[in-house]
């Protein structure tokens, strides 16, 4: 756990006690501060009550008189569509309002570091798509390497309950622009930016809120390197504004398919290799094609992001491609359950938007895709020019009537559920072919979330003959 610094003796109030709630409210009694907790659900608050803790209802008029702080989950609006009441409350009141993401950094450096040969390190990373599989693997090559590290934030622990520093050590910390957008501190030492495409548009009032979150993490923490994917117009913009020209190398420009030659710093992947230059010259290379645990040009950006950030911390590029190898990849992320006659069974449940859906299509030459769910604004309509290698589309939930008519002549069949899809498209699917679950929708019309869709997906699949 990482006390939380700065409120001894001091009120905070938190709202919201799902676990980086709950583990808010034990990091700030490790520090010395009184937490006053709060959450609408009756459900989590018997939880929390289960736990030891007493709770204090925060909608109250007076609740927040003499709070020092309040801090509030990222599930939970603080601006847009508009700011859940308690938080209301408090910028009426000037009562500063933070996430955990905040007191983290706030707390994060401790007197033991004074006695460290090498100072610990955070490596942070955003964006719309690949977050968690470059996260996932920037953990594991410094493993390989046999740096001391942790993994926390949007994914593996909450942040305030990892251990404290180590001498030398990297925490890797996967943050969603609902934590980057209100976090008070954000000081990361290497900050990786992946891509931009839309979504939690109502959370950002559109796409310019949507960037401007992402952009918190670098122009408020000022990292002392950059990593920015430059495949977009937005990813161009922030690494030109984060650089005093082109050959300056603290912005590590990636791109998936794109040549960067002129840049002080790039990595690059093009035609299944990986190239990295500096100041003009290329000085690394590594082919990514036999990498099971990275299938795909959005697999190929997610590595040139996890190697450009470990070569800002100064691993070698022997060392890294040795860890790319050995990395299994991410449940639920372009992820192989089996292979049966021939035919490959691809779990890609995380893929919830179109642009995520649309990497995984671009992925593979044969597919029997299974899609749908909970269709997003503007539907898959996108996808239609993408689909050339799809031989038929195996549509499940709500949006699936409103999916067929959205990919042309594509050949399809309305199965409605999990179970259909995956028992019509095995029967069907011939060698060479792959079966895909990339729904490019949310999964709240049949599961509760995205890990529980893939899961049913893989059981399905486990439980065909062969």
């Amino acid at each position: 756990m990482i006390p939380v610094r700065g409120y001894q003796g001091q009120r905070v109030a938190v709202l919201g006690l799902g676990r980086s709630g709950l583990a808010t409210a034990q990091a700030l009694e490790a520090g010395g501060a009184e937490p006053l907790l709060w959450d609408d659900s009756p459900e989590a608050r018997a939880k929390a009550e289960a736990e030891g803790f007493v709770l204090t209802d925060l909608t109250r008029n007076a609740a927040l008189e003499g709070v020092a702080c309040l801090v509030t989950s990222p599930g939970i609006p603080h601006l847009y569509p508009k700011p859940h009441p308690v938080i209301a409350r408090a910028l009426e009141a000037g009562v500063p309002v933070d996430n955990d993401i905040g007191l983290f950094f706030q707390s994060w450096a401790g007197p033991a570091w004074d006695d460290f040969e090498t100072m610990p390190k955070v490596v942070a990373v955003t964006g719309s798509n690949g977050k968690s599989t470059t996260t996932a693997l920037i953990h594991h090559i410094l493993q390989e390497a046999g740096r001391p590290t942790q993994m926390a934030g949007n994914i593996g622990k909450g942040v305030l309950s990892i251990d404290p520093a180590q001498d030398g050590e990297v925490v890797v910390l996967e943050l969603s622009s609902y934590q980057t957008d209100l976090a008070r501190a954000l000081t990361p030492d290497v900050a990786v930016f992946t891509n931009l495409s839309p979504d939690h548009l109502d959370r950002h009032n559109g796409m310019g809120g949507y960037f401007a979150a992402k952009r918190r993490l670098f122009a408020e923490g000022g990292p002392d390197r950059a990593v920015v994917g430059v495949d977009e117009t937005e990813g161009r913009y922030l690494a030109n504004q984060l650089g005093q020209g082109p050959g300056d190398d603290r912005v590590i420009r990636i791109s998936s398919g794109t040549k960067l030659e002129g840049f002080g710093w790039s990595v690059f992947a093009r035609k299944g290799f990986l190239a990295e230059w500096r100041k003009g010259r290329q000085v690394a290379s590594i082919d990514l094609r036999g990498i099971a645990g990275l299938p795909g040009a959005h697999n190929h950006q997610n590595a040139c992001a996890a190697y450009a950030a470990t070569r800002a911390l100064g691993l070698a590029p022997k060392l890294i491609e040795e860890a790319l190898h050995s990395f299994a990849g991410l449940p639920h992320r372009s992820q192989l359950l089996r292979e049966i006659g021939g035919v490959k069974f691809i779990n890609d449940s995380k893929a919830t938007n179109v642009d995520s859906a649309a990497k995984a299509l671009q992925a593979f030459p044969k597919i029997r895709w299974i899609a749908g769910g909970m269709g997003k604004d503007g539907g898959i309509a996108a996808l239609e020019p993408l689909l050339g290698p799809v031989v038929k589309a195996y549509l499940i939930g709500h949006s699936a009537r409103d999916f067929a008519l959205q990919i042309g002549q594509t050949p399809h069949v309305i199965a409605e559920t999990m179970e259909a899809a995956v028992a019509q498209a095995a029967a069907e699917a011939e060698p060479g072919e792959v079966v895909l679950l990339a729904p490019a929708a949310a999964s709240f019309d049949q599961y509760p979330n995205f890990e529980k869709r893939g899961e049913h997906f893989a059981a399905l699949v486990a439980a065909l003959p062969g």
